[in-house]
C-alpha cells in the first residue's frame, strides 16, 4: 500500500496534459497538406492541487504504515507474554503431576503399614488422574499460544524468551506523547487534509483549460502553392455541468474527515486514560501478590507434605489445601502475565511502543525507558 501511495503521489505530480499531434491531407480543387500540434494549458493550478492531495495521501499512508508496524509489535508482545504463561503455567503444572505422583507413591507405602485407610488411598489416586488431565490441558494451551505466536513472527527456530522475572514498570516511568502526536491522530490529520486538497482540486476542475493549436502546411491550389501557419484558441464552456455538485461532494467529505479527527481526538484521550487506570490497578495487584504469603508456593506444599506425612492433617485437608495453593500460584502467574499485556496496551496507547523497544524516548536516543 505504501508503495502504492508513492507511486499515486508521483502520479498526481506529473503534468495534467499531453500534446496532441494531428496530420491532415487533402485531395480536391485544393490540395491540402497540414500538421499541427495541440496543447490545453494549465492555467487554473490543477497539477498544484493534484500534486497537493497526492501528498497528504502519501502521508496519511506513511501514518497507516507505521500503524501496522506498531499493532504487529503489540501483537507480537501479548502473543509472546501469552505463550511465556502458558510455558510457566505448564512448568508448574508438571511439578503438581510429579508431587501427586509422589503423594500417590506415599500413599501407597502407608497404606500398607496402616498409617491411613483405603478411601483416602483411593482418594491419592483420583488426585493423580486429576493432575495428569490438568497438565494435559495445559500443555494444549502451550501448544495453542505457541501456534499464536509462531503464526505472527513465523519464526520457527527461535527460542521463546521467558517473562522478565521482576515487576513490569511503572506507568510514571514513560511520558506519553501528546495527543496530537499520536500515530492515529496523525493519520487522521493526513487524511484531514487529503480531503481539503480533494476541495481544492474539485475547484480547479470547474475552471475550464483553454486549448493552444498551432497549424502549418501547404496549400497547391492549380500551379500555385502557399504556405500557411494558424494559430487557434478553444476553451470549452461550462453551461451543462458546472462542476458545483462535486465541490459540495468533496467539501461534505473534508467536513467528515474534520470531524473525525475530532472524534480521535476524544477516543485516544479517553483510551489512554482507560488503559492507565487498569494497568495501575493491576500492577499494584501484582505487587500485593509478589509481597504476600499467596506467592510462597514451595513453602506451602513442603510444609503441607510434612504435616500429612506427621499425621497433622488428613489426605482429603491435604488434597484440598495444595490445590488451592497451585490454584493460587496459576492465578499470580496469569495476573503476571495480564499486567505485562496491560504495560504493552499503555506503552500503544501512550505513542511509546517502539520508543520502548528501542529503549529511548521520543524526547531523545540516548534517554532510556526502563524495562
Amino acid at each position: 500500500d505504501l508503495d502504492a501511495a508513492q507511486a499515486r503521489a508521483r502520479a498526481a505530480a506529473q503534468p495534467l496534459y499531453n500534446p496532441s499531434l494531428s496530420l491532415d491531407a487533402e485531395n480536391a480543387d485544393v490540395n491540402r497538406r497540414t500538421a499541427g500540434i495541440s496543447l490545453p494549458l494549465d492555467l487554473s493550478g490543477k497539477r498544484r492541487a493534484r500534486a497537493s492531495q497526492g501528498e497528504a495521501d502519501l502521508r496519511a499512508a506513511e501514518a497507516a504504515y507505521n500503524l501496522v508496524r506498531r499493532d504487529v509489535a503489540a501483537r507480537w508482545l501479548k502473543a509472546w507474554s501469552t505463550a511465556a504463561l502458558a510455558a510457566r503455567q505448564s512448568e508448574l503444572g508438571q511439578r503438581r503431576l510429579t508431587l501427586m505422583q509422589r503423594f500417590d507413591d506415599l500413599a501407597a507405602q502407608r497404606l500398607k503399614v496402616g498409617d491411613i485407610s483405603s478411601p483416602e488411598r483411593d482418594l491419592a489416586g483420583l488426585a493423580l488422574g486429576e493432575a495428569q488431565v490438568q497438565q494435559a490441558t495445559l500443555a494444549s494451551n502451550e501448544a495453542a499460544a505457541r501456534a499464536a505466536l509462531l503464526a505472527i513472527s513465523g519464526d520457527q527456530g527461535a527460542a521463546l524468551p521467558p517473562l522478565p522475572k521482576g515487576l513490569s514498570p511503572a506507568a510514571g516511568s514513560v511520558t506519553p506523547l501528546p495527543v496530537d502526536e499520536l500515530p492515529e491522530l496523525r493519520q487522521s490529520r493526513a487524511q484531514q487534509a487529503s480531503a481539503e486538497a480533494g476541495v481544492q482540486v474539485a475547484r480547479r476542475a470547474r475552471i475550464p483549460d483553454p486549448t493552444l493549436s498551432l497549424t502549418g502546411g501547404q496549400v497547391r491550389s492549380g500551379p500555385r502553392t502557399d504556405q500557411v501557419i494558424g494559430l487557434s484558441v478553444s476553451i470549452p464552456l461550462p453551461v451543462l455541468n458546472t462542476g458545483r455538485a462535486e465541490v459540495d461532494a468533496a467539501r461534505a467529505e473534508a467536513d467528515a474527515a474534520a470531524a473525525g479527527v475530532r472524534s480521535r481526538q476524544f477516543v485516544l484521550r479517553a483510551g489512554l486514560q482507560e488503559v492507565q487506570a487498569r494497568y495501575a490497578a493491576l500492577r499494584g495487584a501484582t505487587e500485593a501478590f509478589r509481597s504476600g504469603r499467596a506467592a510462597a508456593f514451595e513453602d506451602r506444599t513442603a510444609l503441607l507434605e510434612k504435616l500429612w506425612r506427621a499425621g497433622e492433617i488428613s489426605t482429603s485437608d491435604y488434597l484440598v489445601q495444595l490445590k488451592q495453593s497451585l490454584d493460587t500460584a496459576l492465578s499470580g502467574q496469569e495476573l503476571e502475565s495480564q499486567t505485562w499485556q496491560t504495560w504493552f496496551d499503555y506503552l500503544t496507547a501512550a505513542g511509546r511502543l517502539t520508543d520502548w523497544l528501542d529503549g529511548r524516548t521520543q524526547d531523545g536516543p540516548t534517554q532510556e525507558i526502563s524495562r
